[in-house]
């Protein structure tokens, strides 16, 4: 198919004449053939390296962009990753890192980023269905993952390629990046009783989320082998509005078994608990301790004496590009899959 109907802005080329970039302006500058160009702007395994980094510096400069339509005709392919998220306001949540980082690490390749929301009162599968009954993208990326996760299961069913911020139980068939809730558990757990804290409450993410009962069980098994007092609260989340969080919080520190350690696995849901304790007249680190986790290192800026573990979402969103990507080249191969290991922060 010619591609000289191709859209993109009309730049000057080499030779002075003013044109719209094509396919056949870039062979006509690097001296190669058509066919070789696109397969080296598509990272084909047949092109060397110095050709497809040659090819690609001309794209760049005269701005050459491909007509997804004609890409689509030509291949089946839309050149498209969706990144599906929700809605859901928080603060300090990690929407921003996470497109981010897919973004970048989908820089350079063929593929472009579309962010695809829903709201919480709508169905989570809409969006998903009309992605594959369209063919809008060649793959999905999706979070908040839960274990018998209805979405996983319909591409699954459906042989479309994805990848998952979080695992499934049916994750050794697909491609993931999921951080290790029940790691955390384990190791807020002890480090609270290395403090010398002894009745432990949690404030969970949403229950339906498959890390929530990850990291409920790592808390609780820790809690077992230490002989301490572990309890989850049930009123709200870590996912809610601070308001709601602090209200929930005072009551919890007014009870007679008052926590003196708790677990609370979002910054913002962190700060709503020390707002509520500080209200009381208790004192973080002398009263009780708390053990976060977080995207970006600012807890202990905040207040010095939290307890924190970083969790790196610009590597899981890295993580996931290259995973989407491999899933849609390479179907028969494993998909890719990290499990990363969370450690306490130590720096000031």
């Amino acid at each position: 198919m010619d591609d000289s109907s191709r859209e993109g802005p009309v730049r000057e080329s080499a030779v002075g004449t003013a044109e719209r970039p094509t396919l056949k302006t870039i062979a006509r500058m690097s001296g190669l053939a058509v066919p070789t160009v696109s397969r080296a702007l598509n990272d084909a395994p047949d092109i060397g390296e110095d050709t497809k980094r040659r090819v690609k510096e001309i794209a760049d400069r005269i701005g050459y962009r491909p007509n997804r339509a004609g890409v689509r005709l030509r291949t089946g392919r839309t050149n498209v990753i969706s990144l599906v998220l929700s809605t859901e306001s928080d603060m300090m949540n990690h929407t921003g890192r996470l497109i981010s980082s897919v973004a970048t690490g989908l820089r350079g390749t063929q593929f472009h980023l579309n962010i695809t929301p829903f709201f919480p009162s709508e169905d989570p599968m809409a969006p998903i269905r009309y992605i594959v009954e369209t063919a809008s993208a060649d793959g999905i990326v999706l979070n908040q993952i839960e274990t018998h996760d209805a979405r996983v299961r319909y591409l699954m069913d459906r042989d479309f390629p994805f990848a998952t911020h979080g695992r499934t139980e049916w994750c050794d068939t697909h491609a993931y990046y999921d951080f290790d809730n029940t790691e955390f558990g384990r190791i807020a757990v002890e480090a609270l009783v290395s403090r010398g804290r002894r009745r432990i409450k949690m404030l969970p993410p949403p229950r339906l989320q498959n890390y929530s009962f990850n990291m409920i069980d790592g808390a609780a098994r820790a809690a077992e082998r230490h002989g301490v007092d572990f309890t989850v609260i049930s009123e709200t989340t870590a996912d809610a509005a601070s308001d709601e969080i602090e209200r929930v919080a005072a009551a919890c520190f007014t009870m007679p078994d008052a926590p003196d350690g708790l677990i609370v696995p979002s910054a913002a849901a962190s700060m709503a608990v020390v707002s509520a304790a500080e209200d009381l007249g208790l004192e973080l680190g002398h009263h009780f301790d708390l053990m976060s986790k977080e995207a970006t290192p600012f807890l202990r800026r905040y207040r010095k004496n939290l307890l924190t573990v970083r969790e790196d979402v610009s590597h899981a969103g890295a993580f996931l590009a290259q995973a989407i990507i491999h899933r849609i080249h390479h179907k028969d191969e494993p998909p890719m899959q990290r499990l990363d290991r969370p450690e306490i922060r130590t720096d000031s």
